[in-house]
């Protein structure tokens, strides 16, 4: 975990806590959370949450099935990002790379390799119960 700007930045691997729902929502309050998901099968999730409400969570690969209280108010983003939608035949899967536009969208954070790479974060371990 660190700083960016007015954001802290939580990276974890081999987790999705990050996108449960039941864990996301209550630690958003007077805060919005974004977040983002894939694993090494390319199951993935995008989680924005704001304030204990579940604005929208689809899976990147998949953008036409979302759900939360704004599900369609990012349609416009998400098609110039590049989210390939059901009239859409993409020749290369990109979703992963959509996501993190999306997120830095919201947030205004970048995630690149030099942030990465130069930036101290304080780890954690987190028990699952």
């Amino acid at each position: 975990m660190t700083t960016v700007g007015t954001w802290t930045l939580l990276i974890e691997p081999n987790g999705y806590f990050g996108v449960t729902e039941e864990r996301v929502l209550p630690v958003s309050a007077g805060a919005s959370w974004v977040s983002h998901f894939v694993n090494i099968n390319g199951v993935s999730t995008f989680l924005w949450a704001e304030d204990q409400v579940l604005r929208l969570c689809f899976d990147p690969m998949f953008p036409e099935d979302r759900w939360g209280t704004a599900p369609d108010g990012l349609l416009d983003v998400m098609r110039r990002i590049g989210f390939h939608f059901d009239d859409d035949d993409p020749e290369t899967d990109l979703s992963s790379l959509a996501a993190f536009a999306l997120a830095e969208h919201l947030t205004g954070v970048a995630v690149t390799p030099p942030l990465l790479q130069d930036t101290t974060f304080t780890c954690a371990t987190v028990k699952i119960r």
